[in-house]
């Protein structure tokens, strides 16, 4: 099994990939790089599949799995609001015109990957690409306990530790690696980390079963 775990951060994607007892780590500037090499099962932390009112079961589900921090899975993502406007203002106000919610400024400024990844998946629908969300993953490492803020000093420590016990034996390194030149942060590299687990060996998904699918036949599944 050689399985890829990518994360997002502002200048492109952070790729963890473990193949047998190899672990890498790469940079890439597009999704498309990014999932240039081989693999067998890629998980990546953006949503995958979209409803045209931006409510999805996945992510209500996800929500009440982190609870009491709901409000570590964004939700509402919509082709629309990016096909249609390039203002988040203008796009909160036409999604109150249909009656909708308004979509969040850490969600818009997302859109760009989302509609990124998105174009790939459509594209290439024969490869096994799954979204996992991060925070579900550290969840069931942590025993299902509830873990600190990721960018607070224990909350990082925690998510090192985890990996650490999972096998990622150059973290600290790939840590200290990431802070140069890159762009990626902390939290981008551990999340990456923590979504190649949940690629190489998932251990459950939102919702249960065979997932309801987007008008693109994606589907709307979280995996951890």
């Amino acid at each position: 099994m050689r399985a890829l775990g990518l994360d997002g951060f502002s200048k492109g994607w952070v790729a963890v990939c473990l193949d047998g007892d190899r672990q890498t780590i790469s940079f890439h500037a597009d999704i498309v790089d990014a999932l240039a090499r081989p693999f067998d099962r890629a998980g990546i932390d953006i949503p995958v599949g979209m409803t045209d009112n931006g409510e999805r079961d996945c992510d209500r589900l996800a929500r009440e799995r982190l609870r009491p921090h709901t409000s570590r899975v964004f939700t509402g993502a919509r082709r629309w609001l990016w096909q249609e406007f390039d203002d988040p203002d203008k796009a909160n106000k036409d999604a109150l015109g249909r009656g909708q919610k308004r979509v969040s400024r850490q969600l818009w400024h997302l859109g760009p990957k989302i509609s990124e990844v998105d174009a790939f998946v459509r594209a290439h629908p024969a490869r096994d690409i799954r979204e996992v969300h991060p925070e579900l993953v550290f969840l069931r490492m942590n025993g299902c306990e509830p873990l600190p803020p990721k960018k607070s000093e224990e909350g990082d420590a925690l998510r090192r530790r985890l990996l650490k016990r999972f096998g990622f034996r150059e973290i600290d390194e790939w840590l200290s690696e990431a802070r140069i030149g890159t762009g990626a942060k902390r939290d981008d590299v551990l999340d990456a980390c923590a979504v190649a687990i949940a690629a190489r060996e998932p251990q459950g998904c939102v919702p249960e079963g065979a997932p309801p699918l987007d008008v693109h036949g994606l589907p709307m599944q979280i995996w951890f």
